[in-house]
């Protein structure tokens, strides 16, 4: 016994000298250095003293933070999942798995979370960019007094980087216009290479790098090769690379946090082959194996219990021989796409490894940014913009083009059967932040020199707000005081450190609320109460239809999760006086924390009016070629409406064609170009149809007027008729039935004089510039064709849009 404690004791002794010593808390920037030279009246009597560099602590790590997006607690192998994910296991034997860890439950408010070390709404972030609102809690404006831990790394001696998703600029800043103080490069990061926003497509992704867009390769040898997440991986590579070998002795931070396996769901055909057959058996089945794997790995308790499939989400075996085969093509794309993703992040291991570092890089794996998604409905999507839009699939279209899901002409999902066997032992799913199959993920942290218990399993509570202190604690730096000017809020999290040599240690988070969409939880000393979700995410009428209760006629439940590990059986009914005690905490943190006024309506939040634009109050808009990649919230907005286009063209001889201005792509959107010397407008309708209205006249060499009018039906999402006019006179007219009653695009922009991205219609290809002169594009919008009627409609696709982002 003896001898067991002094070696006890001399291991922490090891590990408290081999950590970091940390600072003092500081204000940053750091106040100038006092010159400690001599100045005389020359050279030769003065004495030089340059200001020494800020260093990082002595033995401070490489800190790599990886996120995945939709990816639930049951996905991976790594926590007993169908998904083989090597890279996380690689990480798990040489550090910790963590099955206690936990999220937000949607995508924004976890990532700024986990940036700022503080609760999503003290970080203004209680929902997603696209639905601010004006309270502290939710306007989407990061303040700058929860300064990132990119930030004071950067200002401690650490080079800084991000790659992929950012969902966290407001959705009114995220144009070219900027401000650019809540991009990447304004949140601490030195260099960014990714995308803005909630999702992009990896075969064309909407990218940029720093504030500035850049475009994948069009050309067909090269784009047909192009990835994305391969891609990400050769930068975030080339660019550690470069730092060690132009300073090997500085730390770098890289946080990585990919678009996979938020939809759509894209992988290379040859990943997608790999796991043919291997969810024949379906969602009920695999939820069965995958718990069964779990308790092998030890990563769950062997007393856990599988909690039931909602009565929403219907048995596999109720399906039909189609269904069943088309839904299993779905999960075979999926789990394509986050092995293929895991895949990448080993490549950049390797990297790390081959300088000499991968012994002092911290790596922290968090394997999702909330619960699998539920938001693909019953059937799963082919395109996601036919569900925003209230667009039905036609079932049999989906089936007839299965094998080209997860390629570059599908922006797919997979049904609600599935995310609910990814979330495993749980119930629920992202957006319900109440339960576990929301809010908890898992997570590995790996650190050779630092951690000694390789393989080991942690079980302390634990959340996003834990990480920023942990590399804190981890580089030697304190939470500073003040940031650039601004005296900085506390932060909320608790390091993690503690548990790195202790797996019996107490959790030092004892308490933590959750809340999202009105779906409210309290975790504390081993207990939870939540409510009962109000509605399934899958439910999009159930706000048009009034079936949406008030958040404080929540019926309450209550877990002791420190037997119950996967919230199975509720006991409110047994322990009413235990809930009430939670209740009152619940609403005490809330009020903390700036929670209130918790609301579950989506519509209300939708509205950009609430917030801050730069088109508001115009209805004419000018463009010039070359104004590409100008997102939907800094666009003229043309639907619900009567509007117009005027371009002022000069044809050369030989004659021309090209883009005139297009916003959208190959999912949803309209052009107006010029195709074989004929002006052509083409709208479509999420790929469900396409109306082209085309001049059979061709243009003329010379100077010319073209102009498309649309004039509305009114209503929402309804049709109108389309003209075409050269120099005032008619030359095509048509019928656009139906069009795009509530989001025009998720990724791509509008664009003069050429295309980017994806081309609207198959009839030509990108970038389509236009190869006479185009003078200038004006768009001119009439008045709103909408109805007061009409905004109870907007509820039920707001709901759906909303968790989508």
């Amino acid at each position: 016994m003896r001898v067991a404690a002094l070696v006890t004791t001399f291991g922490l002794l090891l590990a408290a000298v081999m950590a970091p010593v940390a600072r003092a808390q500081d204000v940053l920037p750091r106040p100038d250095q006092p010159f400690k030279g001599t100045i005389g009246r020359t050279g030769k009597d003065s004495k030089p003293d340059f200001p020494k560099p800020v260093e990082a602590a002595k033995g401070a790590p490489n800190v790599l933070v990886i996120l995945t997006d939709d990816v639930g607690f049951g996905a991976s192998s790594t926590f007993g999942g169908p998904i083989p994910t090597p890279t996380m296991e690689r990480l798990a034997r040489a550090g910790l798995r963590y099955n206690s860890f936990h999220t937000t439950a949607l995508c924004s408010p976890t990532r700024a979370a986990l940036l700022s070390g503080r609760n999503h709404h003290t970080a203004s972030t209680g929902v997603i960019m696209e639905l601010g609102t004006g309270y502290p809690g939710y306007n989407s404006l990061m303040s700058k007094s929860c300064g990132t831990f990119a930030e004071v790394l950067k200002q401690s001696g650490y080079n800084t980087s991000w790659y992929g998703k950012n969902h966290n600029v407001p959705d009114w800043q995220n144009s070219q216009a900027g401000p650019y103080d809540l991009w990447p490069t304004g949140l601490g990061f030195e260099y960014f290479y990714g995308f803005i926003g909630g999702d992009t497509s990896q075969w064309t992704p909407t990218l940029f790098e720093g504030t500035k867009p850049i475009e994948p390769p069009h050309d067909e040898v090269a784009a047909n090769n192009y990835f994305f997440e391969r891609d990400m991986a050769d930068h975030c590579i080339n660019w550690i690379r470069m730092q060690h070998a132009v300073a090997p002795g500085k730390p770098f931070l890289a946080y990585y946090a990919p678009g996979t396996a938020h939809a759509p769901h894209h992988a290379p055909r040859e990943w997608i082959a790999k796991f043919k057959g291997r969810f024949d058996q379906g969602w009920d089945k695999v939820r069965e194996e995958t718990i069964a794997r779990q308790k092998a790995l030890g990563v769950i308790p062997a007393d856990a219990l599988l909690t039931e499939r909602p009565p929403g989400i219907p048995a596999w075996d109720s399906l039909g021989a189609d269904q069943k085969k088309l839904f299993a093509r779905m999960m075979e794309v999926y789990c394509a796409a986050l092995a293929h993703c895991d895949h990448q992040m080993g490549r950049i291991l390797d990297a790390i490894e081959a300088q000499g570092e991968l012994d002092n890089t911290l790596v922290i794996y968090i394997q999702g940014d909330n619960g699998a998604s539920g938001e693909g409905g019953m059937q799963g999507l082919l395109n996601e913009m036919s569900v925003f839009n209230a667009i039905p699939e036609d079932i049999r279209e989906v089936i007839r083009r299965a094998d080209e899901l997860g390629g570059p002409t599908t922006f797919n999902h997979y049904p609600v059967g599935w995310a609910h066997a990814m979330d495993t032992p749980f119930q629920w799913c992202k957006q319900i932040a109440s339960h576990f199959g929301g809010t908890r993920n898992g997570m590995v942290v790996s650190w050779p020199a630092r951690i000694r218990d390789k393989g080991g399993l942690r079980t302390q509570f634990c959340s996003v707000i834990d990480i920023a202190p942990t590399i804190f604690e981890a580089a030697g730096v304190k939470p500073p005081a003040s940031i650039n000017g601004v005296e900085q809020k506390p932060i909320e999290g608790t390091s993690l450190l503690y548990t790195f040599d202790d797996a019996k240690a107490p959790t030092r988070h004892t308490t933590q609320y959750f809340e999202m969409f009105g779906n409210q939880g309290i975790y504390h000393d081993g207990w939870v109460a939540c409510t009962t979700p109000g509605v399934a995410p899958w439910d999009a009428a159930a706000e048009a239809e009034g079936r949406l209760p008030s958040v404080l006629d929540y019926k309450w439940e209550l877990y002791n999760v420190s037997t119950d590990f996967s919230q199975a059986t509720d006991l409110a009914a047994k322990e009413p006086g235990k809930l009430k005690e939670l209740q009152d905490l619940f609403w005490k943190e809330a009020e903390k924390y700036n929670v209130l006024p918790i609301e579950n309506s989506r519509l209300s939040r939708f509205d950009v009016s609430l917030r801050p634009s730069l088109t508001r109050g115009r209805d004419e808009f000018t463009y010039f070629p070359g104004l590409v990649r100008i997102p939907e919230g800094a666009a003229p907005d043309t639907k619900n409406r009567s509007w117009q286009i005027t371009a002022e063209v000069d044809i050369p001889a030989d004659g021309a064609e090209g883009m005139l201005v297009t916003h959208g792509g190959r999912f949803s959107g309209w052009g107006f170009y010029v195709l074989k010397g004929r002006p052509v407008f083409c709208y479509n309708l999420a790929g469900v149809a396409h109306s082209t209205i085309a001049s059979a006249e061709a243009l003329a060499p010379g100077p010319h007027t073209i102009v498309y009018t649309f004039k509305y039906d009114g209503g929402l999402g309804k049709g109108g008729e389309g003209t075409i006019q050269i120099d005032g006179r008619t030359v095509a007219t048509g019928r656009i039935d139906r069009t795009l009653g509530f989001r025009l695009s998720l990724d791509e922009t509008l664009d003069c004089g050429e295309d980017t991205g994806t081309p609207v219609n198959d009839d030509y290809t990108v970038p389509f510039r236009f190869t006479g002169e185009l003078k200038k594009a004006v768009i001119t919008l009439g008045k709103s064709g909408l109805a007061e009627a009409d905004l109870e409609v907007i509820d039920a696709a707001a709901r759906a849009l909303a968790g989508r982002e």
